[in-house]
């Protein structure tokens, strides 16, 4: 009995030592070596952090591309869903409150042309991103409001569309916050 425990006390400080300290550390040292040294990628105007470009952010203004909805009001420190059914009456009038205000802000789209991200929130309620579609729908009401041509807005989201890993793996994308820091800088 004595030998087996004391064996299992030296695994354990083994392992202790070796997942509670030593895996840290070597994680801490890879995410070092990563962009945004471990932090998170940040996204600038004249030095000043303005946003995280890994998480949603908010964007209300007609002069904005907005992002798709977060269940967790954009809060990154409780990230989650609203784990409502799609069946849910009172997630039924949230979608549809959501598609009424998209209207009202872009009377030239018709509802079924809407796309789906931007009036349903994401898994973690913090997705920062969203297909070009979800992005080029946005452009009459940019356009009109910053009086920039809807071909040099469409440009703009083509430049910022990431493609997808070698042309297969995942979808194209578009982060709304460099997307918007981008738009804010063009002349």
């Amino acid at each position: 009995m004595k030998k087996y425990l004391l064996t299992s006390i030296k695994l354990t400080a083994v392992l202790l030592v070796l997942l509670a300290v030593l895996y840290p550390l070597f994680l801490s040292a890879v995410g070092k070596l990563a962009r945004g040294k471990g932090n998170g990628e940040t996204v600038s105007i004249n030095g000043k952090v303005v946003g995280y470009a890994n998480i949603g952010q908010k964007f209300t203004q007609d002069k904005y591309f907005w992002s798709r909805p977060s269940a967790v009001n954009y809060d990154a420190a409780g990230s989650g869903g609203s784990n409502k059914a799609t069946s849910n009456p009172e997630y039924l009038k949230t979608v549809q409150d959501r598609i009424d205000t998209f209207l009202v802000h872009n009377p030239e789209i018709r509802k079924e042309d809407i796309p789906a991200e931007l009036v349903t929130a994401s898994g973690s309620g913090l997705d920062p991103d969203l297909s070009p579609a979800g992005a080029k729908v946005q452009v009459k009401r940019i356009a009109a409001t910053r009086h920039i041509s809807e071909d040099k807005l469409n440009n703009l989201i083509d430049e910022q569309t990431v493609k997808p890993l070698l042309g297969v793996f995942g979808p194209a994308k578009v982060n709304v916050l460099k997307l918007n820091v981008t738009l804010d800088e063009m002349k």
